[in-house]
């Protein structure tokens, strides 16, 4: 599955020449990777909060082609590209007028309260296997 979200570039994104910030980039894909678990029927929020796991990014990827500027409108694709019971890899491309700007990946860990990897619970797993891109 991929889920696809607009977003207008603000002006408090760019730098002083009205180029967007290379690292608000990973921010989007922030926006995108939430919405992708919305998407499934629970949020990121419940995922911490009732399961007791946190998705650290524990490696992240970005590949610029083009810049985005000022007022531009933007849209995020995110998809899940691998699913293991100990980690998932979420996939973005970035377009801009259906021209590819920005592509990347972030890698996250479930990992507890204390801070120690863990498996995904079962529901989540399957929740997040759901979204996987076949």
């Amino acid at each position: 599955m991929i889920k696809e979200v607009t977003y207008r570039v603000l002006y408090g994104d760019t730098d002083c020449g009205e180029v967007m910030y290379y690292g608000n980039y990973l921010r989007l894909f922030e926006i995108g990777r939430a919405e992708l678990i919305r998407s499934a029927g629970i949020s990121y929020k419940e995922i911490e909060e009732k399961k007791g796991i946190i998705l650290p990014v524990v490696e992240s990827f970005i590949r610029y082609k083009a810049p985005a500027k000022y007022d531009d409108l933007l849209i995020i694709r995110t998809a899940i590209k691998e699913l293991k019971t100990y980690k998932v890899v979420f996939e973005y491309k970035i377009f801009k007028n259906e021209n590819l700007i920005t592509e990347g990946y972030t890698v996250h860990v479930p990992i507890n309260k204390e801070g120690k990897i863990v498996k995904f619970p079962k529901d989540i797993y399957q929740i997040l296997y759901s979204l996987l891109e076949k």
